[in-house]
């Protein structure tokens, strides 16, 4: 099974993706490519005053109850409903990746949505 550890995509057939920053996106013309720019709903560690990371105090944001102070930064005020919406789109956008893979394989260039593309 696929899993993402310390920017390293690692796939089941062994093949590894290193990443520059730490999550991949998914385009309306089903490219695939980092999405490195967190910049519409994210977690934001708070540095003490010394200018590290603090890692003592419990975050009011952690649920899993890790250690450390953060943050949700979200810059248009997101509602849940929106997210859920946001996620949705998404995962259609990767359905239909995985379809067209299906019916065209990777070597063919129909498996995109050319219309979106730029």
């Amino acid at each position: 099974m696929t899993d993402f550890k310390k920017r390293i995509l690692h796939l089941s057939s062994g093949k590894q993706i290193k990443f520059y920053g730490d999550s991949m996106a998914i385009g309306p013309a089903l490219q695939i490519g980092e999405g490195s720019a967190p910049t519409i709903f994210s977690y934001l560690e708070e540095q003490n005053g010394s200018g590290s990371v603090d890692t003592t105090a419990t975050s009011s944001t952690s649920q899993q109850g890790k250690t450390g102070s953060g943050s949700v930064q979200n810059p248009f005020g997101l509602t849940a409903m929106d997210l859920h919406e946001i996620a949705d789109y998404n995962i259609q956008l990767w359905l239909n990746l995985k379809n067209n893979i299906r019916k065209y394989g990777v070597e063919n260039p129909k498996v995109f949505n050319k219309d979106e593309l730029r």
